[in-house]
């Protein structure tokens, strides 16, 4: 991989909270959050961050884009560290990389139409020329994301769940990024949207020359739209390989555990085994371990 193939380089990343303060103003308790992860993005891949509940993988989507500042390591887009600019230097950044979150419910404001939503980071970052340019721009990416350009004069609460998370995706594309973290983007979504949203993600990344950061719990999911996929535990990643390499041959204890809890859509046809349980005692100081190469691009903490 050389380097002008890499768009996004993490290194070391850390990330940690304090949890209450003694009467000399130390910290009591710290979370941490991330500790030490590290990992590249190809320009054009779709790298997956999956893991449980306070795995840390928001955590670390959160730091790439400078809503949290990390505790330590560095974070390059394009070979520039993020961490050592301010907010003038980062505007430009800001327009290069957006963020697709969770909730379509509380990430668009309920008092500004579509058009306004679609249209303010335009109007911040510069990227049109007078009204009518806006309202076109934004009638042709409702249309990308499967709307209509009517929509533009209605307001959030006024669509599904589905529709509201593909209004997120028309804004945060309204900016012509070029990286994209999306911040599990379907798992507030019913089932039978949520394929249609990936379908979706894919195609205006062939069409944009969009990089993803997926970031999901769901792994049958995740398979579909990954080239690579990171198993984030504990703040630490724990392995990470190509999606059918990661799928076929899982080798840390938390991935295989992972793996074999994904349901099983047909009630007539049984599992082979039973769901993996994962003992995170048993496995305390493979989690401390850095990742190792065991195969070509195929790395696992504790080997």
């Amino acid at each position: 991989m050389s380097k002008n193939d890499i768009l996004v380089d993490v290194r070391g990343l850390k990330k940690h909270f304090t949890k209450g303060t003694d009467v000399w103003g130390r910290a009591k308790d710290v979370l941490k959050a991330v500790d030490g992860v590290s990992f590249q993005i190809r320009r054009g891949e779709t790298f997956g961050l999956v893991g449980e509940s306070g795995s840390g993988k928001s955590t670390v989507g959160r730091c790439l884009i400078r809503l949290y500042d990390y505790t330590a390591g560095e974070v390059l887009f394009d070979g520039q560290d993020l961490s050592k600019l301010g907010d003038k230097q980062l505007k430009p950044y800001r327009r290069r990389i957006q963020t697709i979150f969770q909730d379509p419910y509380s990430s668009l404001n309920p008092g500004m139409t579509v058009l306004d939503l679609i249209g303010e980071p335009m109007n911040v970052h510069g990227v049109y020329k007078g009204d009518a340019e806006r309202k076109e721009t934004v009638g042709a990416l409702l249309e990308k994301v499967g709307l209509k350009r009517e929509h533009m004069y209605r307001y959030p609460h006024e669509f599904s769940g589905g529709q509201r998370q593909r209004i997120s995706i028309a804004r945060a594309l309204s900016v012509r990024p070029e990286f994209v973290v999306c911040d599990e983007p379907i798992s507030a979504l019913d089932v039978s949207v949520q394929a249609q949203v990936i379908n979706m993600l894919e195609d205006l990344q062939a069409e944009f020359g969009l990089t993803y950061l997926f970031i999901a719990h769901d792994l049958s999911m995740v398979r579909h739209i990954s080239d690579r996929i990171g198993v984030m535990y504990g703040g630490r990643l724990v392995e990470v390989a190509d999606s059918d390499e990661l799928y076929e041959n899982p080798l840390h204890p938390y991935t295989k555990a992972l793996l074999s809890s994904i349901p099983i859509p047909d009630p007539k046809t049984a599992r082979a085994s039973s769901p993996l349980v994962y003992d995170p005692r048993s496995a305390a100081a493979a989690a401390d371990d850095e990742l190792r190469e065991v195969s070509p691009g195929h790395y696992v903490a504790g080997h």
